[in-house]
This record gives structure tokens, C-alpha cells and sequence, in this order.
């Protein structure tokens, strides 16, 4: 007698490009659960046998659809997970809808998520889930940390042109200025910068003393250049999306910066896997001495999404159908690596909101070390240290 058809969790993962550093995480998680969940025991009790299957995006949105197409043909994936890329992860999700294939995505805002999800694919959009904080929850964290600087801050706006830009625009900057501060927008630009003298210009003569941005660490490390070099010396520098990670490539000039960034996970987040119950700070520990490099904030959310995919398929009515995978995702609240997830509650449908502290990049004798300075959202998590503004 034959046994049961094996279920098979598919991962998008950036393993050569730009993006390559950030598929770093999601590959070792893949590579854990593979060694450790080899079954999944569905809502009818039975026992299936799970594998997982990988493949590269290239950093790219038409091989990242070229992925989708091979997990879900090829590897008969009933589920597929991915995380990095502001042009990837939509084109994985549109392809996702238009396979009829469960996605279960994270990394960045849930509105550019839902923006880019509109874009790539006709909506409704019952296949794809994510679960991230929102751009008013980056302003919110912002704010407070502009605040301890003291009240009524001028802030100069360092803002591509593209998607990322427009919808800093239309939803950081209302809950910015709802806080009390005042808004310096010199316009987007586009990425790769080569030249933002005349945005440097334009924030100093606006007299901005804090600068907030969602540059890439290049082109901030070259607006931190041009603004030294023009007499802009802001107090403090908040900037999101790359500035979350550690970055080594950009030189000194980020290094001499006091860069204040969002907070997700760290190994000090008092969350573990609902698989297994390994903590924050074992599941550091653990990737740092299977990759030699330290640990990153998307590796909290790496796990939470093998934790989600794994819970979709075991409680789902019929785990080898994909609506019915899709259909237990929508109705997921679950406590994983990245906090509780409730697909339940919105804030829009599909979505999973993940709360945000605030930390700033501390020098240290190695490099530097990502402290929380605030935790309005997550008192759970201990604020290590006082934000340090520029002298």
C-alpha cells in the first residue's frame, strides 16, 4: 500500500545578485527545518512527509518567476515562501496568483507590499499573505526617536523616485508631521545615486538637523559625503530598509554617522519557534557558527515563515489542496520567532502586522552593535541604550 503523497514547502531565495546577503537567513532556515521537520501531521491526523525545495531568484523578477514556475511544476510545491527584494518578492507573488499557488511572504512594509501585489497581479489576491510593519509604523518609531532630540524636529527627507519614495510620501510623512515635526523634501532621485548635492542643498537650507531616509547604504554613505563636505553635519540619521542590516561595504562614512534604524528581531526578542522552541538567541547562535558571519535581522523572520508555511499545511482540511492551504493561512494566528502573527486582524486582508522598536548602530571594538533606544510598540523587548546624537 502506497503511504501518503509528501507535502513539499518551496522557498524563493536570493542566493546570487545584490540581494544575495539577505537570502542568507531564509537558506540556513530552509536548511534547519529540512533536517528537523521531516513530517507534518495534518488536521486529520495523519502523518505526511514534508521536503523543502530552493531556488535562486538571481536578485532578479523574471528569474524569480522562472523559480516560482519550477517549484510549482517541477517540485510540486504546496506552499511557497520568499522574503527580499522590492521588485522580486512581487513578481513571486503575481506569478503565486496566477498558478493558484498559497505565498506567504515578509521584509518589507505590508503597503508596498500590497501595492506591488495590486501591480503584478488582478486582484482579489486569495493566495498571497505577508506579514511585515507598516510605513506609519517606521514613522511612528522615527518620530519618537527625532523627539528624545527634544520636540518640534526639522527633518530632511532623503527619498528616491521610485515606489519606496511614493508611498513614504503618502503615508510616513502625514504620521511624521502628526507628531509634531516638520518635513524637509528636497524630491526623489533615483537609485544608483550618482550626485545629491542639490538634495543636500535643499535639506540644508531648510535647516534640517535630523535627516531620515530609505536609501541604500551607497547612496547614503554618499549623501553623508556631500552633506560633510557642504557643512550639513546632521545630529541624527534614521533610515530604514538596508540600514537594518550591518553593512561593511560602504566605507567610513557610515561608520562616522549615528544611523538610527527600525528594529524587528534581534537575539535579545523574547519569541521562539513554535516548531521546535528554539529561542531568539539560539537560533543567533546557531547561524552564526554555521555561516562565520554575524546574525541578521531578517533571520527571525526567515524562521517565522517555515513556521507559518509548516502551520498552514498541518492544520489545513485537506493539506494536499492549495486553496485549502491558502484558506488556513487567512485564518493563521499563530506565536512564532517574529511574535504573534494574526492573519485574522488585517490591517488589510492576507496581511500579518509585525510591531517595530527602534535602535541605533553603536560602535563597537568589532564593528558595530544594533541597540534598542525605544519600545513603545514592543515593551517586551529591553532597551540596551540611549540614543547617542551626533556631536
Amino acid at each position: 500500500m502506497m503511504g501518503p503523497t509528501p507535502l513539499c514547502i518551496g522557498a524563493v531565495v536570493p542566493r546570487t545578485g545584490r540581494l544575495s546577503r539577505l537570502g542568507d537567513p531564509l537558506a540556513f532556515v530552509i536548511d534547519r527545518s529540512a533536517a528537523g521537520q521531516a513530517s507534518v501531521r495534518g488536521a486529520d491526523g495523519r502523518l505526511r512527509p514534508l521536503r523543502f525545495a530552493v531556488r535562486d531568484s538571481r536578485s532578479d523578477p523574471a528569474h524569480a518567476r522562472e523559480a516560482v514556475r519550477g517549484l510549482v511544476a517541477e517540485d510540486g510545491a504546496d506552499i511557497v515562501v520568499a522574503m527580499a527584494g522590492t521588485r522580486v518578492l512581487p513578481a513571486v507573488v503575481g506569478t503565486c496568483e496566477e498558478l493558484r499557488v498559497p505565498c506567504l511572504s515578509t521584509t518589507f512594509p505590508w503597503q508596498a507590499f500590497a501595492r506591488g501585489r495590486a501591480a503584478a497581479a488582478d486582484g482579489p489576491f486569495p493566495w498571497s499573505h505577508h506579514f511585515a510593519w507598516g510605513l506609519d509604523d517606521i514613522a511612528e518609531v522615527f518620530a519618537e526617536m527625532w523627539g528624545l532630540l527634544g520636540p518640534g524636529r526639522t527633518v530632511g527627507c532623503l527619498w528616491n523616485d521610485d515606489l519606496q519614495g511614493r508611498l513614504l510620501r503618502e503615508v510616513f510623512a502625514p504620521t511624521a508631521r502628526e507628531r509634531g515635526h516638520t518635513l524637509v523634501d528636497p524630491g526623489g532621485y533615483a537609485e544608483p545615486a550618482t550626485d545629491l548635492s542639490a538634495h543636500v542643498d535643499r535639506i540644508l537650507r531648510g535647516g534640517a538637523d535630523v535627516v531620515t531616509s530609505a536609501a541604500t547604504a551607497d547612496d547614503l554613505a554618499l549623501f553623508i559625503a556631500q552633506a560633510r563636505a557642504a557643512g550639513l553635519r546632521p545630529r541624527l540619521l534614521t533610515c530604514s530598509r538596508w540600514l537594518a542590516y550591518p553593512h561593511t561595504h560602504a566605507g567610513a562614512e557610515l561608520s562616522r554617522a549615528r544611523v538610527a534604524t527600525l528594529v524587528y528581531w534581534t537575539p535579545r526578542h523574547p519569541f521562539r519557534s513554535s516548531l521546535d522552541g528554539t529561542t531568539a538567541a539560539e537560533l543567533a547562535t546557531a547561524y552564526e557558527a554555521a555561516t562565520g558571519t554575524p546574525w541578521l535581522q531578517p533571520l527571525g523572520l526567515a524562521c517565522a515563515l517555515v513556521e507559518v508555511a509548516h502551520h498552514a499545511l498541518a492544520s489545513a482540511e485537506d493539506p494536499g489542496d492549495r486553496a485549502s492551504v491558502a484558506a488556513a493561512l487567512s485564518r493563521t494566528r499563530l506565536a512564532t520567532m517574529a511574535g504573534t502573527l494574526d492573519f485574522t486582524r488585517g490591517p488589510a486582508p492576507g496581511i500579518a502586522r509585525v510591531p517595530l522598536a527602534g535602535g541605533q548602530w553603536h560602535p563597537t571594538r568589532d564593528g558595530h552593535a544594533l541597540e534598542v533606544v525605544t519600545n513603545t510598540a514592543v515593551p517586551e523587548v529591553a532597551v540596551t541604550a540611549d540614543l547617542a546624537p551626533a556631536t
